[in-house]
């Protein structure tokens, strides 16, 4: 039965260059994902090395370009919190001397833009008795979110204040 061989084609080091810069033309990846393509793929420790410092010398990675990128998506499109971010950045085997000062830079109003159209339909559907139960409720919506307590606070009263 030839279907049930599996024939194992060595990957190359400059096979394995070819497809992972094709992949970073398509969009910006990081250097753990390269890597662990390469390791899923077969390519052996040196080669992983020079492929990894090829592809960082002609510029097709950069993990503080990546992490600008992540932040900016993350932010406004998945409407994600810092902590949030930073556990993805963290998973992703990105330094913290890289995503610290990005993180940083990222204004509280962009935080509160993602978290109050999220809390204004979280509480929408919102069905507990006392407004302590419904605080709580979106508050931990809101944590779960990875936003941190600052900007929660600021915006989860929208009673008293609509615009946040």
């Amino acid at each position: 039965m030839i279907n049930d061989i599996a024939i194992m084609v060595e990957m190359t080091e400059e096979k394995a260059f070819q497809r992972l810069s094709a992949l970073c033309a398509k969009g910006e990846q990081c250097s753990y994902d390269l890597e662990r393509k390469m390791k899923g793929w077969g390519v052996s420790d040196d080669a992983r090395r020079k492929v990894m410092g090829r592809l960082h010398k002609e510029r097709y990675v950069d993990d503080k370009r990546y992490c600008e990128m992540f932040v900016k998506d993350k932010v406004r499109f998945n409407r994600w919190g810092r902590r949030k971010i930073e556990q993805a950045l963290w998973a992703k085997r990105i330094g913290e001397d890289i995503y610290r000062p990005i993180l940083d830079a990222v204004d509280d109003n962009d935080y509160k833009e993602a978290l109050v159209p999220l809390l204004r339909q979280k509480e929408r559907s919102l069905k507990g008795g006392t407004d302590y139960e419904r605080y709580c409720k979106l508050l931990k919506f809101a944590m779960g979110r990875g936003f941190t307590m600052d900007i929660i606070s600021q915006c989860i009263d929208l009673r008293e204040d609509e615009d946040c």
